[in-house]
């Protein structure tokens, strides 16, 4: 199984920076009080970083308002993760707990405002490809719908052999991957463009691996794609 990225996206972003965690072996079903208090300090972090601050002009989530245009998005009707996060978070929300996997990358991501997500490597087909969408994507169901729609030809999005795995880059995720209880191999992303560089990105990378090892064991692995390395070796799912 190999992770990469397409051409057509490199084309339309040729800084990008996508950070990969390779998680093996963890326990995402663990009960830590630890991990519940890393996300309320994220939060409160955040609100007190962007307290009447307009989002939108923040250079961290400007990029992807700009990103999202340039491959035919709405930013307002389709934010990017870390931007529909910052919102939530500086509106007074506190975030539901999930489960060890996504609580603590959530707090990552609000603490070094970038977006992050994972997916469930059992639950995937193939390999996973960062690309933009064809003309005939077949329908998939995201987090939180009651019906699957294919993506919009041009949008970003991470697929397998079957259909998407994340549409608008880092917008939605779909249901079918998604990281559950019962997860025990993932993949992790942290996404970045300018005006986050590498050394940025690699401390977002190393604060997620320490704390998924540290709280629910097994090992994680930390790889970034660019222009000059565009592939990742993965292993198989049951490694």
């Amino acid at each position: 199984m190999r992770l990469r990225i397409a051409p057509d996206v490199l084309a339309l972003f040729p800084e990008a920076l996508i950070g990969v965690v390779r998680v093996r072996g963890c326990d995402n079903a663990v009960q830590s009080p630890e991990i519940a208090a890393l996300l309320r300090q994220a939060e409160a972090g955040a609100r007190a970083a962007f307290a009447g601050a307009a989002l939108a002009e923040e250079p961290r989530i400007a990029c992807w308002r700009e990103a999202y245009r340039a491959f035919g998005a709405s930013p307002k009707k389709s934010p990017s993760s870390i931007e529909n996060l910052l919102r939530r978070v500086t509106k007074g929300e506190a975030l539901r707990p999930i489960h060890p996997l996504v609580d603590l990358y959530n707090a990552v991501s609000l603490e070094h405002v970038l977006p992050a997500g994972g997916e469930d490597l059992e639950r995937i087909q193939g390999d996973v490809v960062l690309c933009r969408a064809g003309a005939a994507e077949p329908p998939v169901l995201l987090l939180g719908d009651t019906e699957g729609r294919p993506p919009h030809p041009g949008e970003v999005i991470y697929r397998d052999e079957l259909s998407a795995l994340c549409r608008r880059w880092n917008w939605k995720e779909a249901d079918r991957t998604k990281l559950t209880a019962a997860t025990r191999q993932a993949i992790l992303v942290i996404e970045a463009l300018p005006p986050t560089r590498r050394p940025e990105l690699e401390q977002a990378l190393a604060d997620l691996a320490a704390r998924i090892t540290r709280h629910c064991g097994g090992e994680a692995g930390i790889s970034v794609l660019d222009a000059g390395a565009t592939e990742l070796d993965l292993g198989s799912a049951a490694d």
